[in-house]
């Protein structure tokens, strides 16, 4: 069975994952710029497996590593990196499902670790 083009509902992932709908939705905020599911044309989310991966990370970041929202943030931001620079190296085995969704991190939002100064 092809799980590529699965798309699971909130309810799924809700279930799937042992995380409340409720929280989802707040993650969803707090971590924009990377869990950002789709919507259908009645404004239902849409979530993929990488999404479903991706929540699965954020609740294992927050109740085994105890970090907190920005120390999320920061791993996420981290991770993303890596596969960034994985995905350079071999394009032909990523996708730009592994990219950042949303907007491009901006003044306000979490920098790369040790990094100072206004970002680009």
């Amino acid at each position: 069975m092809q799980t590529d083009n699965l798309m699971l509902t909130i309810e799924q992932v809700s279930q799937l994952t042992g995380v409340r709908k409720s929280t989802l939705r707040y993650w969803e905020k707090s971590f924009e710029e990377f869990l950002k599911p789709t919507r259908t044309h009645s404004n239902r989310r849409e979530y993929t497996m990488e999404d479903l991966d991706l929540v699965k990370t954020i609740k294992r970041l927050l109740k085994e590593e105890h970090l907190t929202s920005e120390g999320v943030r920061l791993k996420l931001v981290e991770m993303f990196t890596e596969d960034l620079k994985t995905e350079g190296e071999r394009p032909e085995s990523r996708k730009d499902e592994t990219k950042p969704r949303g907007a491009a991190f901006g003044k306000n939002q979490a920098r790369p670790s040790g990094e100072q100064g206004p970002l680009p």
